[in-house]
C-alpha cells in the first residue's frame, strides 16, 4: 500500500529534530454546498533541523518515530 504524502506549512520548529506542520484541506459541504476550510497538525521528523517558520514541505507516512510522530519531511518547496 503506497503511503500517503501531504503538503503543509510549518507553524512550529521548537522541538528538536521536529516540526509541526498543518495540512489544509477543502471539501465541499454535504448540505450547503459551500466549500469549507479544515485544518490538522502533525508532528514530522526533520533529522537536519533544516525547515523553518513558513516553509511549504511535503511530509510522508512512516513508523513511528515517537509517540506522537508519525510522519517524516520528504522535500520542500521554499
Amino acid at each position: 500500500m503506497p503511503k500517503r504524502v501531504l503538503q503543509g506549512t510549518v507553524v512550529s520548529d521548537k522541538n528538536e529534530k521536529t516540526v509541526v506542520v498543518k495540512v489544509e484541506r477543502r471539501f465541499t459541504h454535504p448540505l450547503f454546498k459551500k466549500t469549507v476550510r479544515r485544518s490538522k497538525n502533525y508532528k514530522a521528523h526533520d533529522e537536519a533541523n533544516s525547515h523553518k517558520v513558513g516553509d511549504t514541505v511535503f511530509i510522508e507516512e512512516c513508523a513511528p518515530v515517537s509517540k506522537d510522530k508519525r510522519w517524516t519531511i520528504v522535500q520542500s518547496q521554499s
